[in-house]
């Protein structure tokens, strides 16, 4: 674990050495925590689930490594020295470049609406101290997992996603909420975006071999995927395949 202690003169210091350069270049997670004993507990287990990790303990050396460095998401406590974890959020969220990066902002401030404020600039994620290690690998797995569809492949451009607890779709801030059988269905669809999919292909795979349904329950099924897309604006994203089935189609590539 690489540890930059201090604000931004010892951050530019460091960054003389072509290693430290290297390293922010290449590390999974930014975690920012003052708590020198918390920060090293959070790459510890971080690096033992398989991810590099660099530490940043205060707001502005924080900053610096965001601008050098490029990330797959940032552990963020919110009360720091120097820029605030909500000044950091607010910074990451307006930046062109770094929007896309989820953020799970950690707090040992309690009270419902910090939580709140934190979701509404922007935060995809919400841990509370004192928390257990498990708790924080598995929220990081889950932001990576929903982010994943914008980070792989042909899907790079596809700014739909699914909510991997809940069925829920999202668009940015835009959340529609799925029956079990939709999700199922949406989710069977977006794995290979173009690629179309028969009814009965659907059946054998989102129903289930040992169900006996119609194959016009996709059509009803499809039918209301696509009222429910409507809310994000994108029910032209389920797209019929005449006499073949449907596929998912990426926003833009239509």
């Amino acid at each position: 674990m690489l540890e930059l202690s201090s604000g931004k003169s010892e951050y530019h210091t460091l960054m003389k050495d072509d290693k430290l350069k290297e390293k922010v270049g290449s590390a999974d997670i930014l975690i920012v925590e003052d708590e020198s004993v918390i920060a090293r507990l959070m790459s510890l287990h971080l690096r033992a689930a398989g991810y590099s990790t660099l530490v940043c303990v205060d707001g502005d050396s924080a900053l610096e490594a965001l601008r050098d460095g490029k990330w797959r998401l940032v552990v963020l406590d919110r009360m720091l020295p120097g820029a605030n974890g909500m000044k950091i959020l607010r910074w990451i969220k307006n930046s062109s470049a770094k929007a896309h990066l989820p953020v799970l902002m950690v707090t040992a401030l309690g009270m419902t609406s910090e939580r709140v404020q934190g979701l509404n600039d922007g935060a995809d994620d919400y841990l509370s101290k004192p928390f257990e290690p498990d708790e924080l690998v598995a929220r990081v797995k889950a932001l990576l997992r929903r982010s994943r569809v914008t980070e792989t492949g042909s899907a790079m451009k596809n700014s739909i996603q699914l909510d991997p607890d809940v069925p829920v779709v999202f668009e940015g801030s835009n959340r529609v909420e799925l029956r079990p059988l939709e999700y199922k269905l949406l989710k069977m669809l977006m794995e290979k975006p173009g690629k179309t999919r028969s009814r009965e292909y659907l059946l054998d795979h989102v129903w289930g071999r040992d169900v006996f349904v119609e194959a016009r329950t996709v059509d009803v099924t499809v039918k209301r995927l696509r009222k429910a897309m409507k809310k994000l604006g994108r029910e032209e994203c389920v797209e019929t395949v005449r006499s073949m089935g449907y596929r998912f189609v990426i926003p833009g590539d239509g």
